[in-house]
């Protein structure tokens, strides 16, 4: 079994988790080291690209400061094949009795989302009281987060979906929200225009706002 921290010890100290599309593997150590440098100390990377796994492996080799996981995990396979390539945690936009199941064999923090209320009661009967809530824009998250709260007490939310500099600190201040995936710190352009030094700023940025 592979030991590391919980859920709850993982948003201790990281309120902002960049989420990450990427495919080009040389250009991972260079986006992990300006998050590092802007403070940030976390990154998803979803499995939404072929070269996905390979780019959470460099990173843990390469930046070990770096915390790495895996995001857009939607199956057994994918997160065994995950973990095997050294990543720190685990995200899924869902949650299956697959999952729930695979879950148990690795002691690394896994995020399951969910958004209706049958979906965070079959959570919590599951285990699970940390949760991602996808896409959280889409379901005019903070009024919802506030609505849940009262019902679901004892779950906290990680929203993901629309989060950006001037609403993060909106979500982070509802007491059932423990952190927040945005993507707006590694775009698609910065990382076309290998414009490291503005991931850098954008993640100062961001801290300096939830401050």
């Amino acid at each position: 079994m592979i030991h590391a921290i919980t859920c709850e010890q993982l948003f201790q100290d990281n309120k902002i988790i960049p989420v990450i599309v990427l495919n080009d593997v040389n250009k991972a150590v260079s986006i992990a080291r300006a998050l590092l440098l802007g403070g940030i100390s976390i990154m998803e990377v979803t499995l939404r690209t072929p070269n996905a796994l390979a780019i959470i492996k460099t990173i843990a080799q390469e930046v070990p400061e770096m915390i790495v996981g895996a995001g857009t995990v939607l199956n057994d396979e994918q997160y065994h094949r995950a973990v095997d390539h050294d990543a720190k945690f685990i995200v899924s936009p869902g949650l299956t009795g697959k999952l729930a199941a695979v879950h148990l064999t690795y002691d690394i923090p896994f995020l399951p989302g969910a958004v209706t209320p049958s979906e965070i009661m079959q959570a919590l009967l599951l285990g699970f009281k940390y949760l991602k809530f996808f896409p959280s824009e889409s379901y005019n998250g903070c009024s919802t987060l506030k609505s849940l709260a009262a019902p679901f007490s004892e779950v906290k939310f990680c929203p993901t979906g629309g989060i950006n500099l001037d609403n993060m600190q909106k979500y982070l201040s509802l007491p059932n929200v423990v952190g927040v995936g945005c993507s707006f710190l590694v775009t698609d352009e910065l990382v076309k225009q290998n414009n490291f030094n503005q991931i850098t700023v954008a993640a100062q940025q961001a801290l300096s706002a939830i401050l």
